[in-house]
Order: structure tokens, then C-alpha cells, then sequence
């Protein structure tokens, strides 16, 4: 008998992601409420959050199964429901976006103004994905001038197994694909046993040249070193670890003139992620940050 995941990932998932419906994209039977061999009826005790979820859910399956409401009219009010909410959320955003438009001037954010704009953005809840779009942003602003261009973004929850990548950002040779750079993100401090575990990727791509952690966290001295030292072993692969806010802040005093330019690809990136990788609070806070910095609040 096929089980709850296998519907979800088999239909739930492309439904969800075509019609662009706000709930996550991963299955919610890896949630460990639902991970169980168990028959999901009102007897049961379910732990999760928000705690007034599980047990929702619950009293619905058992109306479906005593014939108290149709499955039919269950599945209508939630798409009405999620369409409702879809629908506003794009109104919040676009009234946000509105906003910016009508506000803009003829002096750009300073490179400074901006790197403290995107440190705010970070410092926010459930950010772990934004490091990924600073540096994607950063090279899709400088594409021409480096003559790089970065990959398609994997989906946040994806594992590097599934999806072949060798890092959470892959740089290219404009015309090229083969990956010459590799970013991998981290939102807590780089260890030996993450540069010994790169360099058995880089073992497996000759093409590469650079592996550079990029991390929110304290970099420990030692850890560069031991990173610097591999050089002359991987036979003239560089492998670094660079402070995230510190990489962009290089990055724009290097491109100042594409300051702004890097905040738009920012934006772009933002607003076009999936609701499990950048939430709805998420974009609307860095409008709301961007139209508070621009105003020189």
C-alpha cells in the first residue's frame, strides 16, 4: 500500500510548487509526528508545533472517515483557504515593492549602508539560507566583469547526494559548466573535519580550483591554517574560510558601482524562494529594512 510520503512527493509537491501554494515543499511525513507505524486516529497523542495542529488534523481524518464531511469538500476549503492566503501574502509583498519604487532617490545606499542592511537581514530567525543568496546575489551582480556565472540554487533542504552539487554555490566560466569554484555555507564555526570532508569532493572534480567556506560563525585562526595548508597537497586547490559579512563587504567596496545592482539581484533571490527556505517574514522584513535604510531611518 503506498504510504503518506509517497503521495506527497509522488503529486503533493508538484501541485504545491505550480500553483505556487504557501506551505513547505518538503513531505510532512519526515516530520517525526507522522514518522510512525502507527494508525493516525483520535486515541493518538501527537507532539509537534504549533501543539493545536496535530490534534486538528486528527479530528478531520477521523470526520472524513466516519462520513461526517467528504474528502472532496475538505480538500476545496483548503485550497480556498491557501489561495486566500497566497493571494495576500503576494499583496503584502507588492505593496512593500511599491513602496521602494516610490521612494527611490538619486542617491544609492553606501556600500557600508548596505553591508549593515543585509547583517540586519541575517541576524533575523530561520535566515540560515540567506548566506547562500548573498553570495549568489553578489555574482550574478558581477557576472560580466569576472566572466563567472553561478548555477541554478539547489533547493535549501536538498542533500549534495541527491542533487550531485559540490557545494551550496557553484561557480562556472561564462560559457562553460564545469564548476571552477564551489561556496559551501555554514552557520556555525568551520572544523578540520569539514575541510578533510571538501577536500574528498574536490578528489572527485578535477575542475575545481577554489572550495571557500563562507560562515555566520567565529573562524578560529588555526582552522585557516590547516585550510592554507592543503594548497601544495590538492596540487593548487585553494580551500579558505572567509567571515560571510566580511566576504560581502570586500565585494562591494571592490564593485562599488554595483552596489546597487547587488542588492536588486539580493531582493530578487529573496522573494523568489521557496516558503521552507526564506518565509513569508523573512521577505517581508528585508522590503521592510531596505525602504527604512534608503530613507535614512
Amino acid at each position: 500500500m503506498p504510504t503518506g510520503r509517497y503521495y506527497d512527493e509522488q503529486y503533493v509537491f508538484d501541485f504545491i510548487t505550480r500553483w505556487k501554494l504557501p506551505c513547505t515543499s518538503t513531505t510532512a511525513f519526515l516530520t517525526p509526528a507522522f514518522a510512525q507505524n502507527i494508525v493516525l486516529d483520535l486515541n493518538q497523542r501527537l507532539r509537534g508545533r504549533p501543539a493545536g495542529l496535530y490534534p486538528a488534523i486528527l479530528e478531520i481524518l477521523d470526520a472524513i472517515q466516519s462520513g461526517k464531511v467528504s474528502a472532496t469538500a475538505v480538500l476545496n476549503e483548503l485550497l480556498r483557504v491557501l489561495i486566500i492566503e497566497r493571494d495576500d501574502r503576494q499583496a503584502r509583498l507588492e505593496s512593500l515593492k511599491k513602496g521602494l519604487r516610490e521612494q527611490a532617490n538619486d542617491l544609492p545606499l553606501s556600500s557600508e549602508d548596505t553591508v549593515q542592511l543585509i547583517e540586519q537581514h541575517l541576524a533575523l530567525k530561520h535566515s540560515s539560507r540567506l548566506p547562500v543568496l548573498v553570495v549568489a546575489a553578489a555574482y550574478r551582480a558581477a557576472s560580466e566583469r569576472l566572466g563567472e556565472k553561478v548555477l541554478r540554487l539547489h533547493a535549501h533542504t536538498a542533500a549534495d547526494k541527491q542533487t550531485g552539487a559540490i557545494g551550496d554555490v557553484e561557480i562556472t566560466l561564462l560559457g562553460d559548466n564545469k564548476v571552477v569554484t564551489t561556496y559551501e555555507m555554514k552557520d556555525k564555526p568551520v572544523t578540520t573535519g569539514d575541510v578533510d570532508i571538501a577536500i574528498q569532493k574536490i578528489a572527485n572534480c578535477a575542475e575545481v580550483q577554489n572550495y571557500i567556506f563562507v560562515t555566520t560563525a567565529p573562524i578560529d585562526p588555526s582552522i585557516r591554517e590547516y585550510a592554507n595548508q592543503r594548497y601544495r597537497e590538492l596540487g593548487g586547490v585553494e580551500v579558505a574560510v572567509l567571515d560571510c559579512i566580511e566576504f560581502l563587504r570586500h565585494f562591494l567596496h571592490l564593485f562599488h558601482r554595483l552596489r546597487t545592482s547587488f542588492l536588486d539581484e539580493y531582493q530578487d533571490l529573496v522573494l523568489s524562494q521557496a516558503e521552507s527556505a526564506v518565509n513569508q517574514a523573512l521577505k517581508e522584513a528585508f522590503l521592510a529594512l531596505r525602504r527604512a535604510a534608503q530613507a535614512g531611518e
